[in-house]
């Protein structure tokens, strides 16, 4: 009896240990929470703020704050992840913009051509402000969704088979892949659109119902796999970008302790930090091996200049006449500049 009574001691006893030891690991106290991430694809630099996040939440509350990141569109289609969002089928959730222009109108402001953000780090100060804005939270309060963390799309390029448009007439009757204000620059160099999401990119592609793709420069168009069908690569044409956020439910992010609130918040400005160099690294890594396999086309500064007249202002000029009765579609454009401005003092 004494034997099973001591056993019995030790192990109350190590049980205690183990639970005063993870309490002293976490950081911040708080209940059991456990979210989910609807999104699709799978991991790459992409989705590496997120992942970093999800890998601290657990860390920092002792793995009583979980957030699963579900790829592959196992939780929702990549179109639908909005519409899982306001019915609470997850509590957060990636998204770009120019899947749905109709769902987030003011968010496309951030497809417009030629913006001044092809730094990273204007680029996030200028998307964090936008995700402020009275404009933007509109849009995601249709969704019952709260804007959180940008994925901070780099410059678009474009990979494509057949001839390549070495000049910029060349574009003229192609098919591509482009959407939002990039498209509609797009249209005006005389090419056929087609948005499609990026899963679907290798297929069309492959199957030549597409003849060119934008991705953001290089690693989305490595990360679809599109350079294994490709013959020739743009490098510095840089039409633009577009914007695909994380958000959370809004009920579920107002049902969260105080604490893990703020820890969500305090965890963006080195999350930031890494997403930023993962798209670095990942350039690092791929662009010899598409120079190596690919025709790399680079526009002189005259074609850049000519491109710029054409699908610079005169497209801005357009969606802010499209727009102007829905929402202050002037004051974001405007406000894109002056953001980008301050950020490089």
């Amino acid at each position: 009896m004494k034997l099973k009574t001591l056993a019995r001691v030790s192990m109350i006893a190590g049980a205690c240990a183990v639970a005063l030891t993870s309490a002293q690991a976490a950081e911040v106290e708080g209940p059991k929470v456990s979210w989910n991430l609807s999104t699709w694809g799978k991991a790459r630099a992409f989705t590496v703020g997120p992942e970093w996040i999800s890998a601290q939440l657990a860390e920092k509350t002792g793995g009583n704050f979980t957030l699963k990141v579900h790829y592959g569109e196992a939780l929702s289609k990549a179109r639908e992840n909005l519409d899982g969002i306001k019915i609470g089928a997850f509590q957060a959730a990636q998204f770009c913009n120019f899947y749905h222009p109709g769902k987030n109108p003011a968010w496309m402001v951030l497809t417009m051509p030629f913006l001044p953000i092809g730094d990273l780090q204007v680029s996030m100060h200028v998307r964090e402000k936008l995700m402020q804005s009275p404009e933007f939270k509109a849009d995601m309060d249709n969704w019952n969704a709260m804007p959180y963390f940008s994925a901070l799309l780099p410059q678009y390029e474009f990979l494509g088979r057949g001839s390549a448009p070495k000049t910029l007439a060349g574009w003229k009757g192609m098919r591509v892949r482009a959407g939002g204000g990039v498209g509609t620059a797009m249209e005006k160099l005389g090419a056929t659109l087609t948005t499609v999401p990026a899963t679907d990119v290798y297929t069309g592609m492959e199957r030549g119902t597409m003849d060119a793709a934008s991705f953001p420069y290089t690693y989305s168009h490595a990360a679809y796999k599109i350079h294994e069908i490709s013959q020739w690569f743009t490098s510095n044409m840089s039409p633009g970008t577009s914007e695909c956020a994380t958000v959370l439910n809004k009920d579920a992010f107002a049902k969260l302790p105080p604490q893990y609130q703020k820890l969500l918040m305090d965890l963006k400005p080195e999350a930031y930090k890494i997403q930023i160099k993962a798209y670095h690294d990942i350039d690092d890594k791929n662009l010899p091996m598409f120079r190596a396999k690919l025709e790399e086309i680079v526009y002189t500064d005259e074609q850049l200049d000519e491109f710029r007249k054409l699908g610079g202002k005169p497209v801005w000029d357009q969606w802010v006449a499209e727009n102007k009765d829905k929402f202050d579609a002037q004051g974001l454009l405007d406000m894109i500049f002056a953001e980008a401005k301050a950020a490089k003092k």
